[in-house]
């Protein structure tokens, strides 16, 4: 498929392999070379572009949202709409597979939320049926809270059919869409949410700074005091912004102004369906390259995002991690530690301005590393095959 021309790295800038920070293009990096006022009316104007276009990418149904960015990392945007829009006396369900979801769970601890975990562990997808029993059996649940995109294993979660669930029980959904935005579709008119979070260096392919809640305009109005923080305070930030066209504290100003430059070559490119796509065909190249040199995918192809991509390491002695890391880092690539606690893995994003071009380079690399290091064979261990099996069995 054709798409939008992908720049080399310079000065030996190698490609991040990893869901966010990404590589970014030129133009992102030199949009940080001005300097911004916070409270000048061409900053201003910057915030205000940026919140309405990612109200535009969220699609079908978006009437009545609104876009609150807040600063700091995506964890910050994600205790702000926990804290925010789950009241004092509410109570979430979160669903977890991976280390998003307990973060989630873990920030509920923090600021006195009642939490109820359904933890699937390292890589099973939570369903629809599930949270619809949980729902059943504990009416004080007032909040559903999922990870669209569970990074931890590369594994894209039903969203479709969790909302559905949700609002059957006659409760509300948060999604912490760090991950997926951009590149997933998520259209309000076809999955019913309350607010959704992400952060600018992701499927946008800005840089580190701040991120953002798209969150149903009646909600915010109605979390004024609700949040257990100043600074994080949704609906505080959210009346600032409304009334002044300012953030109330310091905005990381050289990000801001990346994004926008992020956020005008998404749509050049196409939008969320162009940018999907190839992430898509990123990962359905770097997925067939090495299963051809006998390297093994964690997930079943059903449950496979088009983010990042969670291998086995092989059994072969001759691999060691460490080593591996540092001979791709040295031919140009940065790859991701796995974060299984079963099994040894490492992960490779899809994301970023990477093409299937670079994904070949990326599997050749690999290819050649591994003769580097007198590996003979890929294969995982035989028992991650059969943990595997019973995984996309339960699964099923």
């Amino acid at each position: 498929m054709s798409g939008p021309k992908i720049e080399k790295p310079r000065l030996g800038e190698p490609y991040l392999l990893t869901p966010g920070p990404l590589t970014t293009s030129y133009a992102v990096k030199e949009a940080m070379l001005r300097d911004w006022g916070s409270w000048d009316g061409d900053f201003r104007a910057m915030t205000a572009e940026l919140r309405a276009r990612l109200v535009g990418l969220l699609g079908d149904g978006n009437e009545g949202f609104t876009c609150v960015p807040m600063q700091g990392s995506g964890s910050f945007s994600v205790e702000a709409m926990l804290g925010s829009f789950i009241p004092k006396d509410g109570k979430a369900l979160v669903l977890a597979n991976g280390a998003y979801g307990l973060r989630a769970a873990q920030s509920l601890d923090y600021i006195g939320r009642p939490c109820r975990l359904l933890d699937k562990g390292d890589y099973l997808p939570p369903r629809g049926s599930e949270v619809a029993a949980i729902l059943a059996e504990d009416p004080a649940i007032t909040h559903v809270v999922a990870i669209h995109c569970e990074t931890s294993s590369g594994i894209l979660n039903p969203i479709a059919e969790i909302s559905e669930a949700t609002y059957a029980a006659g409760r509300k959904l948060l999604i912490d869409s760090m991950s997926a935005f951009g590149a997933i579709p998520v259209p309000p008119a076809e999955v019913r949410f309350e607010a959704l979070v992400s952060s600018a260096n992701k499927c946008i392919e800005g840089v580190p700074g701040f991120g953002f809640v798209l969150a149903r305009t009646d909600v915010l109005e109605a979390a004024k005091g609700n949040a257990h923080s100043l600074a994080l305070d949704l609906h505080a930030q959210w009346a600032a912004m409304e009334k002044t066209g300012q953030w109330r504290y310091t905005p990381p100003t050289h990000a801001v102004a990346a994004f926008l430059e992020a956020l005008r070559a998404h749509e050049a490119e196409g939008g969320v369906v162009a940018r999907g796509a190839r992430y898509r065909e990123n990962r359905d190249v770097l997925v067939a390259g090495m299963r051809g040199l006998g390297l093994e995918t964690l997930l079943d192809d059903r449950w496979l995002s088009p983010i990042i991509v969670t291998f086995f390491c092989p059994a072969d002695p001759a691999f060691r991690f460490p080593e591996f890391y540092d001979r791709m880092k040295a031919k140009g690539f940065i790859l991701y530690p796995g974060k299984l606690t079963v099994v040894e893995s490492f992960r490779v994003g899809c994301i970023g301005q990477m093409d299937a071009d670079v994904m070949r380079e990326v599997v050749s690399a690999v290819a050649e590393t591994l003769r580097e290091m007198g590996v003979t064979s890929a294969a995982p261990p035989a028992e991650a095959l059969v943990e595997r099996q019973k995984l996309a069995e339960a699964a099923a």
